[in-house]
């Protein structure tokens, strides 16, 4: 069992940069879809319309 975790130690430290660099790709790609599908769900929403109310029963 020991030499197996010293098998796998060695070979995260042998592969570190590659394993940061990996995770540093998805997280950023986690970002961006996670912006983009926001950006998409604002987008969808209907446009606030301002009218203009006309006035019954008063004189001028």
């Amino acid at each position: 069992m020991r030499d197996i975790l010293v098998k796998i130690f060695d070979g995260v430290k042998r592969y570190e940069i590659d394993i940061i660099l990996a995770i540093g790709v998805v997280l950023v790609s986690l970002l961006s879809f996670a912006v983009g599908y926001l950006t998409a769900k604002e987008q969808l929403k209907e446009p606030i319309r301002v009218e203009q109310m006309e006035e019954y029963g008063t004189t001028e």
